[in-house]
C-alpha cells in the first residue's frame, strides 16, 4: 500500500511534494557551473549519454510548503466538501478505536495514515488494486472490494488486522513504543516509509473539528503487546525496501535516458527540440505555456495534488490517462522520449521529479529556467517558479524531461 499522493505526496504528493516531507531549506544553486549543451534538435536526436551516478534521495519533503498541515494551512488544501468527508470518516475511525478500547493515540495514527494514503477520502481506486481510506488491497488479504470500501470495516482492519494476525493491524505490532510514523508504516508496509509524519498537524486539526479526544487513555490490550512484532509481520518480503513491489523503479538508478545529465541544484537552461510526430495534442506548445501562465495569474485554487492533470489540461486534454506522475515518466513514456537527468529541457517539456511519495511530481517547463507548478507556493494554485525550487524546497530528485505525450489521455 502506498500513498495516493498526489495524488502525493503533490501531490501530488508528495506528498505530495510531495518531496516530500521535511522541507529542505535553502536553494542549492551552483551558479558557477553551467551545463555544456550537447543536445541536438529533436527528441532523442543527440548522442546517448547516461548519468555518471545516482543521486541519493533527500529527506522526504511535503505535499506543499503549507499544505501538509505543519505550517499555515491545516486543511491540507482540502475543499469544504473534502474536509466534511474527512471529518465524517475521522468520527467513524475514532468510534472503531474506542469500541476496541484503544487510546486516542491509535486514532491519531489512523488519521495520519488515511491522510497520507487517500486524503482521508473513501476512494474506489489506487495503485494496482488498492482501495479506500487506507488503500488496502483485496489481493493482500485485507478483504473484498465491498468490505474495504466500508470505512468502519477498513478502520477495524487497520487497527486490529485479520483474525489470524495476517495482515497485521496496529494492535498486532509494538505500536505503543514506536513513533507515530513508524507505527503507521509497520501496518502499511509502504514503499514510501516516511509519508505519515507530516500529516500529524492536519490529523489533529481534523480531530479537533470532529470533537475527537486524542489524549484519551485506553486499555491498550496489555496482554498482547506487539505479539507479532519482530516475528512474521517484520519479515514480510514487502517490508524490505529492496524487495518491495510497491517501490517504484524510479528509486533505483536509471541510466537509460539520453542527452546531458546534470547535477542536482544546477540551474536549468533552454534547449530546442521538435516533438516527435506521434506527439499530438489539442493545444500546441505556445498555447499550453500561455494557459499555464494564465492559471498562475488567476490564482485559481483547483489544482491541489493535480500536477499531472494540470499538464494534460494545459495541452487541451480532458485527462492524462495515468494515475500518477511518476508512472507517466517511468512506465508510460517511451524510453526514447525520456531525457534522464537532462537539465536542458525545451519550453513546453514535461519535467518529472521523484518526491519520495507514491505520486511523484510533474510540471511544465515554460523557459528561462522556470516551470509552471501546482502547490509549490500556495496549495492548489499554479505558480511560475525556478525549476530548482522543486529540489530545494521539496527535496525532490529530478528524474528528467519528456515531450508532452499522453498516449492514454482523454
Amino acid at each position: 500500500m502506498v500513498s495516493r499522493q498526489a495524488l502525493a505526496l503533490a501531490s501530488g504528493g508528495l506528498r505530495k511534494g510531495l518531496a516530500f516531507k521535511l522541507g529542505i531549506p535553502g536553494i542549492g544553486l551552483l551558479m558557477g557551473l553551467l551545463l555544456i549543451v550537447g543536445m541536438l534538435a529533436g527528441i532523442g536526436g543527440g548522442p546517448s549519454a547516461v548519468a555518471a551516478g545516482c543521486s541519493q534521495p533527500g529527506s522526504p519533503g511535503n505535499d506543499g510548503p503549507s499544505g501538509n498541515g505543519q505550517t499555515g494551512d491545516t486543511t491540507g488544501g482540502a475543499s469544504k466538501k473534502l474536509r466534511d468527508e474527512q471529518v465524517a470518516n475521522a468520527k467513524i475511525i475514532d468510534q472503531v478505536a474506542k469500541d476496541g478500547k484503544l487510546p486516542g493515540r491509535a486514532t491519531l495514527i489512523a488519521l495520519m495514515t488515511g491522510l497520507a494514503e487517500s486524503q482521508l477520502s473513501n476512494i474506489s481506486y489506487g495503485d494496482r488494486d488498492s482501495l479506500g481510506i487506507f488503500q488496502q488491497r483485496p489481493s493482500s488479504g485485507w478483504g473484498t472490494k465491498e468490505q474495504i470500501l466500508d470505512p468502519k470495516y477498513a478502520a477495524h482492519m487497520f487497527l486490529f488486522g485479520g483474525d489470524s494476525g495476517d495482515p497485521p493491524g496496529l494492535e498486532d505490532v509494538a505500536w505503543e513504543s514506536m513513533s507515530l510514523n513508524d507505527a503507521a508504516q509497520k501496518v502499511q508496509r509502504s514503499g514510501f516509509p516516511d509519508a505519515y509524519a507530516p500529516k500529524e498537524a492536519q490529523a489533529r486539526s481534523i480531530a479537533k473539528e470532529a470533537g475527537i479526544d486524542l489524549e484519551r487513555t485506553g486499555e491498550n490490550h496489555p496482554d498482547k503487546p506487539g505479539k507479532k512484532d519482530g516475528d512474521k509481520s517484520s519479515k514480510k518480503p514487502d517490508d524490505k525496501p529492496d524487495n518491495n513491489p510497491d517501490k517504484k523503479k524510479a528509486d533505483r538508478c536509471n541510466t537509460s535516458g539520453t542527452n546531458n545529465p546534470g547535477t542536482p541544484g544546477e540551474p536549468f537552461h533552454d534547449s530546442q527540440a521538435n516533438w516527435p510526430d506521434i506527439v499530438k495534442n489539442p493545444r500546441d506548445t505556445a498555447g499550453a505555456i500561455a494557459y499555464a501562465k494564465k492559471q498562475a495569474e488567476s490564482h485559481n485554487s483547483e489544482w491541489y495534488q493535480r500536477c499531472l492533470a494540470f499538464t494534460a489540461i494545459a495541452y487541451g486534454r480532458g485527462s492524462s490517462g495515468t494515475n500518477y506522475a511518476i508512472d507517466h515518466y517511468t512506465d508510460v513514456m517511451p524510453q526514447n522520449m525520456r531525457h534522464d537527468k537532462d537539465r536542458n529541457p525545451p519550453p513546453g517539456a514535461l519535467m518529472f521529479w521523484d518526491t519520495h511519495h507514491r505520486a511523484g511530481h510533474v510540471a511544465i517547463y515554460v523557459g528561462d529556467g522556470k516551470v509552471a507548478s501546482n502547490d509549490i507556493v500556495t496549495p492548489g494554485e499554479i505558480s511560475i517558479v525556478p525549476a530548482t525550487d522543486i529540489e530545494s524546497k521539496w527535496g525532490a530528485e529530478y528524474l528528467g524531461w519528456s515531450p508532452p505525450y499522453y498516449p492514454n489521455g482523454g
